[in-house]
């Protein structure tokens, strides 16, 4: 009992939460180059949503079977779900993995990737109302919103890199891009209150493969495919896979032990290491980007700090 007791202490610390969760915004933020390079890679076209669709069932399939076998050797036994637990995979994996990326890649190939930038990274205004107003996991109050707000404007910062967006409002291509952040919303919401009871970790690589395998299922029957293979591309989707075992396992850990707001506000990271790794590794970026991204980061931590600084 005082084991569990020092580990909840530990994961609760800001500094532990801070490290950890910039730990996964690195991770994703490293897939958005990284996605792309998968792309070329197994030469997939940029329009040919189903093939990308496929892409990352495979991916996440593979992504749950690392997460089960880390959890398994973590924990000195196979991590098998119980009966209780298999509803409350269903329903993360439906949330997760198919809505959220299948949502997502639609909206993107019907945007441009400026505002597709912006609206994802919404999606952690979404996890907090959706946590304070429909879970009632928390209070919402002026602190968060303030957060929010200042974290955002990094986003936007960082998204526009001195582009103009587009006003124009389309369904396919914002309204997928909306529901895709609302289903993110939902699927952290829901581990938080699964992982009361159930290890996050079995509960995050279950979902994963069942999810998987439905976008596998999903991507096949609506005509994707893979037709170019090499060892780098294998390689590339084993790196997307591990990204995606190792970050979302830790996120998960971080829900089940903090408040949901003081987890989701490091979201706004994302974007910002996407574009600056996008500008490293990929040479993606004009001349502003430095300036920029260094302000968009500022603009991030001051709403990190924001939402995290305790009262008095």
């Amino acid at each position: 009992m005082a084991a569990t007791d020092n580990r909840t202490n530990f994961l609760q610390k800001t500094w532990v939460v801070c490290a950890l969760a910039l730990v996964c915004t690195f991770l994703w933020g490293s897939a958005f180059p990284c996605i792309k390079l998968g792309y070329a890679w197994f030469e997939m076209e940029a329009g040919d949503t189903w093939t990308q669709i496929l892409f990352a069932g495979s991916r996440f399939v593979l992504a749950g079977m690392l997460t089960i076998l880390i959890g398994s050797l973590s924990a000195g036994k196979l991590l098998v779900p119980t009966k209780s637990a298999v509803p409350e995979i269903l329903g993360l994996s439906v949330f997760q993995t198919m809505l959220q990326y299948i949502f997502f890649y639609i909206g993107l190939a019907h945007n441009s990737g400026v505002k597709a930038s912006i609206i994802n990274g919404s999606n952690t205004f979404f996890v907090i109302l959706v946590a304070s107003l429909i879970f009632r996991q928390e209070k919402l109050d002026l602190k968060k919103i303030a957060g929010c707000l200042v974290g955002f404007a990094g986003v936007i910062l960082v998204s526009m890199n001195g582009q103009r967006i587009e006003m124009n409002l389309s369904l396919m291509g914002d309204g997928s891009l909306i529901l895709s952040a609302l289903s993110y919303a939902f699927s952290s919401c829901l581990m938080k209150k699964y992982s009361k009871k159930d290890n996050p970790v079995m509960l995050s690589g279950y979902q994963f493969i069942f999810g998987g395998i439905v976008m596998i299922v999903l991507g096949l029957f609506m005509g994707g495919r893979i037709t170019h293979v090499s060892v780098r591309a294998v390689l590339m989707l084993f790196y997307l896979a591990c990204i995606s075992a190792v970050a979302y396992s830790l996120w998960s850990i971080l829900l089940k032990y903090n408040p949901v707001s003081k987890v989701a506000i490091f979201g706004f990271a994302n974007p910002v290491f996407g574009v600056l790794l996008s500008a490293w590794w990929l040479g993606e970026g004009t001349a502003e980007l430095g300036w920029n991204a260094l302000a968009a980061l500022l603009l991030v931590c001051i709403g990190i700090c924001i939402v995290n600084l305790k009262k008095e």
